[in-house]
Order: C-alpha cells, then sequence, then structure tokens
C-alpha cells in the first residue's frame, strides 16, 4: 500500500507541475494580449499574471486531472478558468480576436520548445536527474497537447475564435452562435465518438501531438 502511495505521489509530482504551469502561461497569455490590444477586463480581474492561484479551476485544473492519473486514463486532460475577453472593447474585434485567440497555443508551443531544448542540455545523475527529465518529457507532451487541443476550430476554442476572426462574415456568424453548444460538440467528439468505436478527434489530437512532437525534437537535436 506504502509502495503504490509513493508511486502514485511519484506520478503526481511528475504530471502537475508541468501542467498548472502549462494552463497558468496559457491562460496569461490571452489576458496580456488582451490588455495589449485595448481590453483592460482581464487584467481588472488580475489576470495578468503567472501566479497559478489566479488561473487555477478546482475541479478542471485539480481534480479532473488527479481523476484521470487514478483512473490510469491514456489521457490528461484539464483547463483554467477562462480568460473574459471584451471583443467589442479591442482595437480591430476581428483582428485582435485572432491575436488573443492564438497567444494560449502560440505559449504552449514556445514552453514545448524550451522543455525539448531542457531535455538536450541538462544532465544531473540520479534520481533527482530523473525527475526533472521526466517533468520536462511531460512538459513538452503537455503543452504540445494543449496546443493542439485549443486549436481544434470549435467555439469557445481558441481554433474556434480564430476562424471566426479569419473566416468571411458570412461563415463566421454561424460559427459564433455555435459557441453556448461548442462544449458539447466537444464532448462527442473527444469522449463519446471514441466510446462509440469510432475514432473522434482524441486520434486527430494524438496524431496530430506526435507529429508536433517529434518535430521539435529533431529541432533541438534530440533522438
Amino acid at each position: 500500500m506504502t509502495d503504490q502511495f509513493s508511486n502514485m505521489m511519484l506520478v503526481i509530482s511528475v504530471w502537475a507541475l508541468p501542467l498548472v504551469i502549462a494552463i497558468t502561461f496559457h491562460e496569461a497569455a490571452h489576458a496580456y494580449v488582451a490588455r495589449m490590444c485595448g481590453d483592460d477586463t482581464a487584467w481588472m480581474l488580475g489576470r495578468v499574471t503567472l501566479n497559478p492561484i489566479k488561473h487555477i479551476d478546482p475541479f478542471g485544473t485539480i481534480l479532473l486531472p488527479l481523476l484521470l492519473l487514478a483512473l490510469q486514463s491514456p489521457f490528461l486532460f484539464g483547463y483554467a478558468k477562462p480568460v473574459p475577453v471584451n471583443f467589442r472593447g479591442l482595437r480591430h474585434p476581428r483582428r485582435d480576436m485572432i491575436l488573443v485567440a492564438a497567444a494560449g497555443p502560440a505559449i504552449n508551443l514556445v514552453l514545448a520548445l524550451i522543455a525539448a531544448i531542457a531535455i538536450r542540455l541538462i544532465d544531473l545523475p540520479g534520481e533527482a536527474g530523473e525527475w526533472l527529465m521526466r517533468n520536462f518529457a511531460n512538459a513538452l507532451l503537455i503543452n504540445v497537447v494543449l496546443a493542439i487541443f485549443n486549436l481544434i476550430p470549435i467555439p469557445p476554442l481558441d481554433g474556434g475564435r480564430i476562424a471566426v476572426g479569419a473566416l468571411p462574415r458570412v461563415l463566421a456568424r454561424p460559427l459564433a452562435r455555435l459557441e453556448p453548444y461548442g462544449m458539447l460538440v466537444l464532448i462527442g467528439l473527444v469522449f463519446l465518438l471514441p466510446l462509440a468505436g469510432f475514432g473522434g478527434a482524441t486520434q486527430w489530437i494524438a496524431q496530430s501531438s506526435r507529429f508536433v512532437v517529434e518535430a521539435i525534437l529533431r529541432l533541438t537535436g534530440n533522438a
């Protein structure tokens, strides 16, 4: 029982830190770019910060990932409190919507690149070095998966917001109206279709993430 508990604590320790950092930077990037583009909503709420407490959702950031780990789920999923953005307050609403939405996945890809560079350069001996390497490896994977997932072109995900800002208005309006039902659509694509025997979005996320991780590893000189 003690060994099982120790193993569980080890697993949590090498997944929790990179997950919290990935989510914190993701939301902070949204808030920072929104402020740069003219909307102070997130700034007034204290969301332009790297303090994870400001971004953590008790269920989505803590309980859900722990539950998936305990159930030995083949994938790890979590989310933070969404950053509130008043798109009408942006100086150039359609263009700035794209910039605000793209900031989150972009910073995750930057963090993934930094993790891969650390894997290449840092070489510490012993258990401490192994623990650190597992954190960096998980940081690489988590940040890539988070970026890919959020780029699915369905509102309220970042990819949906990017699509609404980039598409012609005749296509953008129907897509924007999908936002209240977007999470239900995502649940169907990510969870229900695989349970029914179809690949769904999970297979696409896995394949895309594998491709991006391999590209980052090659770019940083990792075998």
